[in-house]
């Protein structure tokens, strides 16, 4: 195995940086290496678009986070809280929230949850100028409550220095504390009555606000387990295929580019073309660095994560530590199934000879060459091996000798 690795990078290396199997100059592969980053730059780019092509869980559901933190709420304002968000403090007639929810759909695929949708339409229903005025009354008093509550917090903190000054018989002039110590007990009993006043005034606009038919038939549809476990469903399904979708698209976008790279570095290695061959190769090499990235991250975020999340939750509770030992045992396994790929498939050298044989050519250059040869005048590779069994020479790379037939596999190791 380890051996086959070295070849394999021994091999890649020398596609990397070689026209011809004559070593690049350092200019061509300044140019070469500047032409990579912007190619690889481009198809990140690419693929961050193209993941974005399918409306997102909370795209799809937007209405599931603010009306799950409702349903988690336990506050006795949550029904004014929940309203208030429907009441932006601008005013705007032409804003929507049903339009602000569609607008994800424009130029991409999915839909938006009719659900969230029939959300957007109460709140647009809740959202005129008389309910904004309430609510824009109902934050100044709130603010004038915060500016005399604060206004004690000083008095206090300040009460036991007052009361020295007046010991020592300090001028008043001179004090740096706001209320005198004669004043304060006053000013603060003055402050609280405020305080209560303007608390049963906001508490007075709050009812008036939740009482509307609008708020009234919001506040039920939000209260509605059917309607909310529906969304909830949703969102969670979504959550769980979106990562396995975005993989697919991405695949969908670089599959192409690595089958046309991967042909015309065929078609270049076998017409000699070595500078196509070059580019063509670095091609490859970068339409695959993304899909292994994007194949990483979905197995830390995707549909195989989910699974054997829930079946080591299943079976073993809170050790879920031991998605990491099944991660070290999987990727191991992955990466030797690639390279087995590779070997049989990409890099196979006994299928490119058998080919290039036929074809009278170089096995290891694929430049054309005479029939009886020994050497590439290319490249200068020997062509030959000698057969274990009866001695002659025999191509190398091919599995069986063309004088006994007898395997050659042990001799091309």
């Amino acid at each position: 195995m380890f051996a086959r690795i070295r070849r394999i990078l021994s091999q890649f290396f020398s596609n990397s940086r070689t026209i011809n199997n004559e070593p690049l100059n350092k200019v061509s592969l300044i140019v070469i290496i500047i032409v990579d980053i912007f190619i690889l730059i481009n198809v990140f780019t690419g693929l961050d678009d193209i993941s974005r092509w399918h409306i997102s869980p909370t795209e799809a559901y937007p209405c599931y986070s603010e009306w799950q933190n409702y349903r988690a709420k336990t506050t006795k304002d949550k029904d004014y809280e929940i309203v208030r968000l429907s009441l932006p403090s601008y005013t705007n007639n032409q804003f929507s929230f049903r339009g602000n929810y569609q607008q994800a759909e424009a130029g991409h695929l999915g839909k938006v949850s009719q659900t969230c949708l029939q959300y957007a339409d109460y709140k647009d229903k809740i959202k005129n100028s008389e309910k904004q005025q309430i609510i824009k009354t109902i934050e100044e008093k709130q603010a004038k409550i915060s500016r005399l509550e604060q206004a004690n917090r000083t008095i206090k903190s300040q009460y036991d220095s007052t009361l020295l000054e007046k010991i020592a018989g300090q001028n008043r002039e001179q004090s740096i504390n706001q209320v005198s110590a004669e004043k304060a007990k006053q000013t603060l009993e003055e402050n609280n009555r405020q305080i209560s006043t303007l608390k049963q005034e906001t508490s007075t606009l709050k009812n008036e606000l939740l009482a509307q038919p609008e708020s009234i038939s919001f506040i039920a549809f939000l209260k509605n387990d059917n309607r909310f476990q529906e969304v909830d469903k949703g969102y969670h399904q979504a959550s769980f295929w979106y990562p396995s979708i975005q993989l697919g698209f991405q695949s969908l976008f670089l599959l192409p580019l690595i089958l046309i790279a991967l042909s015309v570095h065929k078609f270049a290695q076998r017409r000699g073309y070595g500078l196509v061959s070059l580019i063509s190769w670095h091609l490859l090499v970068i339409f695959f660095i993304p899909l292994i990235i994007k194949i990483f991250e979905f197995l830390q975020i995707g549909a195989i994560f989910k699974f054997l999340f829930d079946v080591i939750s299943a079976i073993f509770g809170g050790l879920l530590f031991l998605i990491n030992y099944v991660y070290i045992l999987l990727i191991p396994v992955i990466g030797f199934g690639i390279i087995q790929f590779f070997q049989k498939f990409v890099f196979n050298a006994k299928v490119q000879a058998a080919s290039r044989v036929q074809k009278s050519r170089c096995v290891n250059c694929a430049k054309k060459i005479r029939h009886l040869d020994t050497y590439c005048p290319h490249c200068s590779y020997y062509q030959y091996i000698e057969c274990h069994n009866c001695h002659n020479l025999t191509y190398k790379h091919l599995s069986y000798c063309k004088h006994c037939g007898t395997s050659q596999v042990s001799s091309n190791l």
